[in-house]
């Protein structure tokens, strides 16, 4: 499996290959998921280019995705996007058309009752394990644990990916017997997914990750950077 991340909280000054409006992410979407991306990640925009978590934002994110592509599609509810745990999960009991899944950062204040609201709704939850955090410690004995859809394990160290990843690993043990997908930042995200291939893990990559392909040229798109994503992971299971 690979999720292709479509946006993150990346704005216009990252460079004109990031889509922000409803229709540009479509249009991302659909040419990911041709170059073979199976999932897809996607942090719906104010006008403005800000992440929200806005039911009419995420409605008009979704429908136009779903208008192209027929593979799952979750979104966010970073904290980021509302900072106030009691605001951000009115939000989300507020949402009039669903995702399949959404990631609930596990380090952040109010997770917990974040992931139990969207079980509530019949919305998948992606557990975000960060490295450099005691999001690990706080999952391993979280009763919602084996509820959730899958561990995003994810690494935010770009000096020293691989070790992170292996140590952030390390740290979730058997993540309640859920599956792990795992992925890294900006420096380390093709470090990181070469490491997912070997161990044969789930992975994500597109233009919330990184703007640069692996030889370092800046990405033009989402499906540019799936299509290297797919080669460099078949490459790094060949080689495991």
């Amino acid at each position: 499996m690979v999720q292709v991340c479509l946006n993150g909280p990346r704005g216009a000054a990252d460079g004109s290959a990031v889509p922000l409006t409803p229709s540009a992410l479509a249009e991302s979407a659909a040419e990911a998921v041709a170059a073979g991306a199976t999932d897809i990640h996607v942090h719906p925009k104010t006008p403005c280019g800000q992440d929200t978590l806005s039911p009419r934002a995420v409605a008009e994110t979704l429908e136009a995705i779903r208008a192209r592509v027929s593979v799952p599609v979750g979104v966010t509810t970073g904290a980021w996007a509302e900072p106030d745990p009691a605001a951000r999960l009115a939000r989300v009991r507020a949402w009039t058309v669903l995702p399949d899944h959404a990631s609930v950062n596990w380090h952040e204040p109010g997770a917990e009752s974040m992931a139990a609201a969207l079980l509530d709704l019949g919305v998948g939850v992606e557990a975000g394990v960060w490295s450099g955090t005691d999001a690990a410690e706080r999952f391993a004995v979280s009763p919602l644990g084996p509820r959730v859809l899958r561990v995003l394990a994810e690494v935010m160290d770009t000096g020293a990916p691989e070790a992170s990843a292996r140590a952030l690993l390390a740290a979730l043990g058997p993540a309640h017997g859920r599956p792990v997908l795992l992925h890294g930042e900006d420096g380390g995200a093709w470090p990181v997914l070469r490491l997912a291939g070997s161990l044969g893990l789930a992975t994500r990559m597109g233009l919330e990750d990184t703007i640069l392909l692996p030889d370092g040229q800046p990405a033009l798109s989402n499906a540019q950077l799936i299509t290297g994503a797919l080669a460099q992971y078949g490459c790094a299971q060949r080689s495991s």
